[in-house]
């Protein structure tokens, strides 16, 4: 069976640490799948506020999730604390593509590698819009 992989780049923007809490854990004793999903949208939610940003205001526009990919490296278990590493590539008219990196923070031993596609919305008219100048000048600063 052919496994995904994902090329990141070489590059993050945006760093926080997140602690893998009790809720996080499946009954195998290891970060559960569904959770790992909820660690990236807190790394993408802290991630967009670092930049004055939220998913729902962005230039007056929301973002919303399109696909996501995850390929796991290694376990992550309760208590520890994971490095999350965050930033956009790969633009296009109406989105862009995020990435995330989550090591274990004591060790550098990477758990996880994601990406995020994101299309900008316009909640009012019901359908995608183009990505937001002010989106693409916070884009500009962090280079």
């Amino acid at each position: 069976m052919a496994r995904v992989k994902l090329d990141l780049p070489e590059r993050f923007a945006f760093v926080t640490t997140l602690d893998v809490g009790i809720g996080h854990i499946n009954y195998g004793g290891h970060l559960g799948n569904d959770s790992a999903l909820t660690l990236i949208h807190e790394a993408r939610m802290r991630y967009l506020k670092s930049l004055g940003f939220t998913e729902l205001d962005i230039g007056g526009l929301g973002l919303i999730l399109c696909d996501a990919v995850i390929v796991y490296k290694s376990q992550a278990f309760w208590g520890e604390q994971l490095r999350a590493e965050v930033t956009a590539a790969d633009f296009n008219k109406y989105g862009c593509d995020l990435f995330y990196r989550l090591s274990q923070a004591s060790d550098d031993r990477e758990v996880l590698r994601a990406k995020t596609g994101v299309v900008f919305f316009d909640y009012q008219q019901q359908k995608p819009a183009a990505v937001p100048v002010v989106f693409l000048d916070a884009m500009e600063t962090q280079s």
